[in-house]
């Protein structure tokens, strides 16, 4: 399916279709649905009859296949079964992934909570032990049909759609491609110098996937779930300057390796997942530009300032890249 075809199939996905799937799996609504911030899926909240509070996810078409859902599916039952607090599908007659006139949907239970506070080490500290216990279940094995992270699935994938796209301004086209490519291959190179580990991954876990609860952390969405290297759900905790990250860095670890081991040599990975998250990013954009709501949420997307802005956030990244990498311990 193209990407018009695909923009054009989720706007048929109208509030009485949305309405008529959900009382499909006998859940009825009360409330009017609320859309939550998801482009890539269409996400609604809501309140049934029986005073309950659910949210339910239409999976863009196309993009995942029914095994690719299910298998992130089977990996946060996993996760719920070991206490990791994540938000999972409900499974309704034994059934986790839902279909309706030609969509697919699930139903979640509402996550209630205040966003992460990446500057409070208290709630960084419950979020590095989190992560280190989900690592730990998730070394049990691996993903056979989602996706591995590396450079060329997300580097050479995201680099090729951003060049095919046609909002880059022509004067621009040559030295974004320049610096793009070159990019690229020091990621390459740097890692090509080490030895990954690829584990299941959550994928995606900024702190707007961490909700803070009465209870901690509550992690959504692992839509983006796939193998990798375990700093990639570690590395987006990090802001601020140099000291303020080796910080940050030093309570994620300790509070990491109470539950799991992390592997010291992959903090030479973090610039290369900035790098591959910057190119994945524009590239995404491009992927999703004939989607209505893209146009509509992303209007900048489509400026001379934007794409001015972002070649120099790719220079810049090359000089990270040359920089000595965060370490909190010799190897």
């Amino acid at each position: 399916m193209s990407n018009t075809s695909a923009a054009f199939h989720f706007s048929g996905l109208t509030p009485e279709l949305i309405l008529d799937a959900i009382e499909s799996i006998g859940i009825y609504p009360e409330s009017g649905l609320l859309p939550l911030n998801s482009y890539e899926n269409r996400v609604y909240q809501f309140r049934c009859d029986r005073g309950q509070r659910y949210v339910v996810k239409f999976y863009r078409p196309e993009r995942w296949s029914d095994v690719q859902i299910l298998e992130e599916h089977a990996f946060t039952f996993e996760l719920q079964e070991a206490e990791i607090p994540l938000a999972a599908p409900l499974k309704i007659d034994g059934i986790s992934l839902h279909h309706y006139q030609g969509y697919r949907f699930a139903l979640f239970p509402s996550i209630g909570g205040r966003s992460f506070e990446v500057d409070n080490l208290e709630q960084l500290e419950a979020v590095g032990q989190f992560i280190g216990r989900m690592h730990q279940y998730a070394k049990g094995s691996r993903f056979q049909a989602r996706i591995a992270m590396s450079p060329q699935s997300f580097g050479d994938t995201g680099l090729a759609e951003m060049m095919a796209c046609e909002l880059i301004p022509v004067k621009l086209l040559s030295p974004l491609r320049e610096v793009t490519t070159a990019l690229l291959q020091q990621v390459k190179a740097i890692w090509q110098q080490q030895t990954p580990s690829k584990i299941r991954l959550h994928g995606d876990l900024h702190p707007g996937n961490i909700l803070w609860t009465p209870d901690g952390p509550g992690f959504v969405d692992l839509d983006d779930a796939c193998n990798g290297p375990a700093v990639q759900d570690l590395w987006m905790m990090l802001n601020g300057d140099r000291n303020q990250q080796q910080l940050q860095l030093e309570v994620l670890l300790e509070a990491y390796s109470e539950f799991g081991d992390f592997h010291p040599a992959e903090l030479k990975l973090i610039e290369c997942l900035r790098a591959l998250r910057l190119l994945h990013y524009n590239g995404w954009l491009s992927r999703r530009w004939q989607d209505p709501a893209f146009p509509r949420h992303f209007p900048w997307f489509a400026t001379e300032d934007y794409w001015r802005q972002q070649l120099q956030l790719f220079t810049e990244q090359q000089q990270r890249l040359l920089q000595p990498p965060l370490s909190l311990i010799p190897y």
